[in-house]
């Protein structure tokens, strides 16, 4: 299984990590970790409140929250409705839509004409209601929405993704000891583009750890980041005992 994760996460890093400049591009506001408290993520607690009507996170209220473009919500609720997803039947670590390559495709040939917009618009709505956490389409979306002066639902977009942003990086601190925990291999080269770093090197780690080194940055001594996948893996083994 473990075989399994790396080969799909060489795969993903090799598209993420090309979406970069994206990512450089169109970086919101980094999500400041004093707005939020560094929290360990317990699988078993999240299940148990996402599986409860009456608790204000079941799933189906975070959802339909979701869909409403609610911005009320707070970190905590952001936090059930990542990581509640593991827990939903269509959930699928390597989950990537049809579509993505078309948006990526298109993205890299800058400048856009209006036609070019209208279709990245097109296919990254479609993406991402294939996947909603596919945080690269989601920055794409972002994008076109600009271009075509959609501020309104750019800035609903741009709300989204600054959220789930701050939900995985208050699951620790991206240390051995505090690993930022994701649902998705492409969601550590996510953050680590966020953060303004570029990949170089991927390992992993027993116990379901990631470790990823990044290029020196000047006026930072930071040298990797690690990750926690042992829900992913755990849900991998299981959706793909034969693999």
């Amino acid at each position: 299984m473990k075989r399994l994760i790396y080969k799909h996460i060489i795969i993903l890093a090799a598209i993420v990590m090309t979406a970069a400049s994206a990512w450089a591009q169109q970086v919101p506001e980094r999500p400041q970790p004093g707005k939020f408290t560094i929290k360990k993520v317990d699988f078993d607690h999240v299940k148990e409140v996402i599986s409860n009507p009456k608790n204000a996170y079941y799933y189906p209220k975070l959802m339909k929250a979701y869909n409403s473009n609610d911005t009320t919500l707070s970190i905590e609720a952001w936090r059930n409705f990542y990581y509640g997803y593991t827990f939903q039947e269509d959930y699928n670590p390597f989950r990537e839509s049809v579509y993505c390559n078309v948006v990526e495709q298109l993205y890299y040939k800058q400048p856009h004409s209006r036609a070019e917009c209208d279709s990245i618009e097109k296919y990254a709505e479609l993406s991402l209601n294939d996947n909603m956490f596919d945080l690269n389409q989601m920055n794409f979306y972002i994008y076109v929405l600009k271009e075509k002066k959609k501020h309104a639902r750019a800035a609903i977009c741009q709300y989204r993704l600054d959220r789930l942003i701050a939900a995985i990086m208050s699951s620790g601190k991206g240390t051995k000891e505090e690993p930022w925990v994701v649902i998705a291999p492409e969601h550590e080269y996510n953050i680590i583009n966020f953060l303004g770093f570029v990949a170089t090197e991927h390992e992993t780690l027993d116990g379901g750890i990631d470790y990823i080194k990044v290029q020196p940055v000047a006026g930072k001594s930071t040298e990797g980041f690690y990750f926690d996948i042992s829900r992913m893996m755990e849900i991998a083994a299981l959706k793909f005992p034969d693999i």
